[in-house]
């Protein structure tokens, strides 16, 4: 990537999850899963990736592999709070670049990882950087567990809902009839802006990181249980960067980790 500005990658991880318990630790072809994360990170451009955990276990695993690992506080209510502390911990500059890569993201494309970052460090109007890409099935459009963003002109996020947004009042007639059938986005063209599905990775720069946990919740956050909302309510602004495929989906429960394996295990043969 030309001329692309430096980053670090922080990989919040903890053990406590109701839908699969040690999470971080479950195996994937030999490996823990949140191994798996660093390694795909360390394919990115970043200068350095750092697990940020609470829990000894997690730490071990990372000395085990070389991966570097910080201790943080066990009560820590989000992600982004673990990584306020873990660059603390690391004395970052304030203007530093992070990107927050989720810990059960065992097979994130190292390009999203640097088109995250990058989306930051070209928009210096914006605090924060995340990504998306089109929805292109009415399933997904109306699932409240896939989120929506929508976009401003300067391709800065407007909102984040689980809602179907942008609503269609007067929709294509063949809006929901043909765009999964034809592998289109949700809608194709015709003016309208598109369905966009959220990817929940992060880029912040450190000085604002380290100011987030101090924001207080916004009650739409509340309401969407969506922490990135707490962000625009107090009025700063979300670049998002566009892609057009959706990254390999997420580990949350045992079936999810059973797909994993088998992903793994297909593209090793």
């Amino acid at each position: 990537m030309p001329n692309s500005s430096p980053f670090i990658v922080l990989i919040p991880a903890r053990m406590s999850s109701s839908r699969l318990p040690d999470k971080p630790l479950a195996e994937i072809n030999g490996l823990p899963m949140v191994i798996r994360v660093a390694h795909q990170a360390q394919q990115s451009q970043a200068q350095s990736v750092v697990v940020a955990t609470d829990d000894a276990r997690i730490q071990t695993a990372c000395e085990q592999h070389s991966i570097a690992c910080v201790m943080t506080r066990a009560d820590h209510q989000s992600g982004s709070d673990r990584l306020a502390e873990a660059a603390a911990q690391l004395q970052l500059p304030d203007e530093t670049i992070v990107v927050n890569v989720q810990g059960d993201e065992p097979f994130i494309p190292p390009e999203l990882i640097n088109a995250t970052a990058q989306v930051l460090a070209q928009h210096s109007h914006a605090v924060m950087g995340t990504a998306a890409h089109p929805i292109h099935t009415p399933a997904d459009f109306l699932n409240p567990n896939v989120v929506k963003v929508v976009l401003n002109a300067a391709q800065d996020a407007q909102y984040f809902s689980r809602a179907p947004v942008p609503f269609f009042r007067d929709p294509p007639a063949t809006l929901w009839q043909e765009a999964g059938a034809l592998g289109q986005a949700i809608p194709n063209g015709q003016g309208l802006h598109p369905a966009l599905r959220h990817i929940g990775i992060y880029s912040y720069r450190v000085g604002f990181l380290k100011q987030f946990p101090q924001l207080s919740a916004a009650p739409t956050e509340n309401n969407e249980s969506l922490e990135q909302l707490r962000v625009l309510w107090h009025g700063y602004r979300i670049a998002v960067h566009l892609t057009q495929e959706a990254p390999p989906a997420g580990v949350d429960t045992p079936e999810d980790l059973l797909r994993a394996q088998a992903h793994a295990l297909s593209t090793a043969a």
